[in-house]
């Protein structure tokens, strides 16, 4: 049923309940018909109207309750294809290949006293070829012993050492067994060689002979970097490893170590005597 119309003074409903009091229905009345017949068709025509008022609600809700459910859907579908995209095994990258720097000046890593070779039969294999070079170059440091109060002990180990018992490039290319670098500017051809890059401090020098190589180390202590060096005895080892890690010969926090572990491995302070 639709709803009584309100009375309120001075509206629309005001004067239809005005008209109403005036044409109140009589049989010889006609404006009373007449107004009766108002009345009826507008009570009719705001029933229809409150129905279709009602009947636009619920349409304009329930289209929007549809584009909710359909916005849903739509929203939801990206999100579904994400997280597939995401569950997806991502497909492992080959490894890069590493380059190997063949110009590298020192390619001794593999100290079989540090504990990095993987088994005892290469570790056997390294000691047999610097027990080779130490017979091979023992003449050499004992020589610059005599000459210059250097302990042949340290000269062999950092030979060992620089030059991977004499198999690295700058050794073999260069008789350059203890890495000595040209800071000249001004030298001649064939006096050094680049190993690493274009920057003039990694110049090596070049030598005709590996005894020529042994003379340039001793010549290269006797500097005023190593000079306190000699405080120590020639069959000091320890001291001169610590002095020469000191002084900055190396760069590895390790030198020192090495060249002590080195010496008492292979028994170099033999030729210290």
């Amino acid at each position: 049923m639709s709803k009584p119309i309100p009375y309120v003074p001075g509206t629309f409903s005001d004067m239809l309940h005005k008209l109403a009091a005036m044409a109140k229905p009589t049989r010889k009345n006609l404006w009373g018909k007449i107004g009766l017949a108002v009345i009826i068709a507008y009570i009719f025509l705001c029933k229809d109207i409150s129905i279709d008022l009602e009947f636009t609600n619920d349409a304009a809700q329930s289209a929007q309750h549809i584009a909710a459910s359909a916005g849903n859907a739509f929203s939801d579908a990206p999100r579904a294809v994400n997280t597939s995209l995401k569950e997806e095994p991502a497909r492992k990258k080959a490894p890069k290949k590493q380059k190997t720097d063949s110009n590298a000046a020192n390619t001794f890593s593999n100290m079989p006293f540090d504990g990095e070779l993987d088994s005892e039969a290469k570790k056997a294999e390294k000691i047999k070829k610097m027990k080779a070079y130490v017979k091979q170059y023992a003449k050499y440091a004992q020589a610059e012993m005599a000459k210059h109060g250097i302990p042949a002990s340290i000269t062999l180990a950092q030979g060992l050492l620089e030059s991977d018992a004499g198999e690295s490039r700058l050794a073999v290319d260069n008789n350059n067994h203890f890495g000595i670098k040209c800071f000249s500017r001004t030298c001649k051809r064939g006096h050094c060689s680049n190993y690493t890059d274009d920057t003039h401090k990694d110049f090596f020098r070049k030598y005709k002979s590996p005894s020529e190589s042994f003379k340039a180390h001793s010549t290269l202590l006797q500097g005023s970097r190593y000079k306190f060096l000699y405080q120590y005895r020639d069959d000091d080892y320890v001291s001169w490893a610590k002095g020469l890690k000191t002084a900055g010969y190396a760069t590895d926090p390790n030198y020192a170590g090495k060249l002590i572990n080195l010496i008492r491995e292979l028994d170099l302070h033999d030729y210290d005597r």
